[in-house]
């Protein structure tokens, strides 16, 4: 077991939360002192059973530890009292119970947690005609004659064909075992779901008696932090309802190249990554279909979209591959499979469509985005992001389209910061910092009054002060840069220390205060760099595609993914995480990959249409590109070192640069007379 001395550390998942304990700690006491919230209604007794929590098994390289539920202390007395009474999965553990002996990655599963993950992302306005690939048909067959030799099924395809002027229609294969107790039970007349798509034959893929009207589609953004899930009416492609939930994957690393290597380390591990992901989208459909009163046999067609890793684990590839260049995709052109083959519960003969990747980090989720916001039907320069843990960038207009990834890593999630968190009621979201007082003033996920606000200190503790998410995390750097505290190169001014009690100095560094109620939550200089780092890599490759085009100027910038459509656009091209842009014509698109994925499952001729355009798109290897390093090391700066961002200065007035001397240690009581001096 690795521990450091009489310490070993505990990463708790979903919330990215990570710390030191004592060994003997209680798994509990940890996740509070944390900021996790674990439900415990019991005092911490062992009788409630509400603590649960299940420990991951294997080698996580980016954390640098062996997790195993060994590392947990044996069960208490207690603990055995509550699996003899009222029983609990071999794989979980009560966290009051369970003490900590060495290094673990710890799930909290949805039903223990107090302040769960907000996954947002909505079902945007979908406008394209219905034109699904299945309908509904509804025949009268004949009935069984000596002097007629045909067979049910036989009869049943006559009809069908003479119907819809279909040749060649086929039977999906475990139909046939039940299609004539289907037709006598319909007194010979029977609904019939019959797909086609593309060059494919039609085939009748399920059978029902009598008269059906309805029938579902499923579209499904399989995001590396979440999943969102749509139900369609495949009739009129109307949605109907949506849900989402975390990706339960992220317990086996926050990031995609996280999870590539725990495959790696741990290969044996690999089923479980599959079975994991395709459970929670079984779930979301069990949710969906109660949600309107169907059953699953009523969803007929599904389309998916993800970053490449999700796309090869869904469909139960191994994805190592894609570790290291030259990236290869086990495939990269549209997908077409049978629902059962994937064990999704839906109907017997329900079909999947996948959308084509663009590249090895490309994925279809960023042909779907490219398909709803469609910048290869647009005059104007568009940028389209989808920002997550791997930012995909298509850059382009209707002559000419380029793509390329770059590794932004889990930080814009809240992950990797001291006081980040996902977004969950409770965390920060929005910041405002008096650029005289440097006091902070901010709002948080489920209440609707800001900290100022006299009835904020009447309502928090219904959700607590508990961290900083992603949104909150941009505002926070790019205020402390309008407000002078941290220069264009990020560094905290230590001199203003002096100034305001929010300004702290932590070892060799500064830090900044944003609420000390409970949980103290300072921004520290490992923060600050880690969001310089992300938005640079981002920056470096929408900056390769720019070199590619000539370097014209952007028209239009749409930000995709839940992270995308919540930032406050001004703080993204303040910090530097976009292009300079005329800021009207800077917007946030929704889950433009979930609305891709349901353009594809309402019309099939959308499919065609992003199967043509992935083809013609212009794939950027960053990785590869010698400038990429250049760009990256101007866009540390805020918001970037050369790049003179003239549309953004007319918009928002920035600071002026300090010099390296004024945020040291030493400048601590000259801070202020400089300034003036300055001034």
């Amino acid at each position: 077991m690795s521990t450091s001395g009489e310490t070993a550390r505990v990463v708790f998942q979903p919330s990215g939360r990570r710390g030191e304990f004592p060994l003997g700690t209680p798994l509990l006491d940890a996740a509070r002192a944390l900021g996790v919230y674990v439900e415990s209604v019991c005092g911490g007794r062992g009788i409630c059973g509400r603590c649960q929590i299940s420990v991951s098994e294997g080698a996580f390289a980016k954390e640098k530890l062996t997790s195993s539920a060994e590392h947990l202390g044996p069960v208490t007395d207690a603990e055995a009292r509550y699996v003899e009474l009222r029983g609990l999965s071999a794989d979980r553990r009560l966290s009051c119970q369970a003490t900590i002996l060495g290094d673990m990655v710890v799930d909290v599963p949805t039903d223990a947690q107090t302040n769960r993950q907000v996954v947002r992302k909505r079902a945007e306005a979908v406008k394209v005609p219905a034109d699904s690939a299945v309908r509904l048909v509804t025949v009268s067959v004949a009935e069984p004659d000596m002097d007629m030799p045909l067979g049910d099924a036989d009869r049943l395809l006559e009809a069908l064909m003479a119907e819809t002027g279909l040749a060649g229609l086929t039977l999906d294969f475990p139909l046939i075992s039940r299609v004539q107790s289907i037709l006598r039970a319909g007194h010979w007349t029977v609904t019939a779901a019959i797909w086609q798509d593309d060059a494919r034959p039609a085939e009748v893929i399920a059978l029902w008696p009598g008269e059906k009207r309805s029938a579902y589609g499923l579209a499904v953004d399989i995001g590396s932090t979440t999943i969102a899930a749509h139900l369609c009416d495949l009739t009129n492609g109307r949605t109907v309802t949506s849900a989402g939930t975390s990706n339960p994957q992220i317990r086996f690393g926050e990031d995609l190249m996280s999870r590539v290597s725990y495959v790696q380390m741990n290969p044996e591990r690999l089923p479980e990554l599959i079975s994991t992901v395709r459970a929670a989208i079984d779930a979301l459909v069990g949710k969906l279909v109660a949600d309107v009163g169907a059953e699953r046999s009523d969803v007929l067609d599904a389309v998916f979209v993800g970053n490449p890793i999700m796309h090869h684990l869904f469909l139960g590839t191994d994805p190592t591959e894609l570790g290291g260049a030259p990236f290869a995709l086990a495939v990269s052109g549209a997908v077409h499979a049978r629902a059962r083959d994937l064990d999704l519960e839906l109907n017997p003969g329900a079909r999947v469509y996948m959308l084509p990747c663009i590249a090895g980090h490309v994925g279809a989720d960023a042909a779907a985005a490219t398909l709803s916001t469609r910048p290869f039907e647009a005059d104007a320069l568009t940028l389209v992001v989808d920002i997550g843990t791997n930012a995909e960038i298509v850059l382009g207009t209707r002559e000419r389209l380029l793509a390329a990834s770059s590794p932004t890593g889990p930080a814009f999630e809240g992950a990797e910061i001291s006081c980040g968190q996902r977004a969950a009621p409770g965390a920060i979201e929005r910041i405002r910092i008096d650029p005289e007082t440097l006091e902070p003033r901010y709002k948080v996920i489920g209440l609707d009054e800001w900290s100022d606000d006299p009835a904020f200190a009447d309502k928090k503790d219904q959700v607590g002060v508990t961290g900083i998410c992603g949104s909150g995390i941009i505002e926070a750097v790019a205020e402390l840069y309008l407000a002078g505290v941290i220069t264009e190169d990020g560094l905290i001014d230590g001199s203003l220390a002096t100034r305001s009690p929010r300004i702290v100095q932590k070892g060799r560094t500064y830090a900044y205060v944003v609420a000390e109620d409970g949980i103290e939550l300072t921004i520290r200089q490992t923060d600050i760099r880690a969001i310089q780092l992300a938005k640079a890599a981002l920056y470096a490759g929408v900056k390769l595609l720019l070199d590619k085009l000539g370097n014209p100027e952007i028209a239009r910038i749409r930000l995709a993914g839940a992270f995308g459509s919540y930032i406050d656009t001004k703080y993204a091209m303040i910090l530097g995480l976009i292009p300079d842009c005329d800021l009207d014509e800077v917007s946030g698109v929704g889950n433009a990959a979930g609305t891709g994925a349901r353009m594809a499952l309402i019309n099939r001729g959308e499919r065609r249409t992003i199967e043509r355009v992935v083809r013609d798109i212009e794939k950027i290897e960053t990785a590869l590109e010698p400038k990429f390093q250049e760009h990256f090391v101007h866009a540390m700066a805020l918001p970037n070192k050369i790049d003179p961002f003239p549309r953004l200065r007319a918009a928002v007035p920035l600071p002026d640069p300090k010099t390296g001397d004024e945020t040291s240690p030493d400048a601590e009581a000259g801070g202020r007379r400089r300034r003036r001096r300055r001034a």
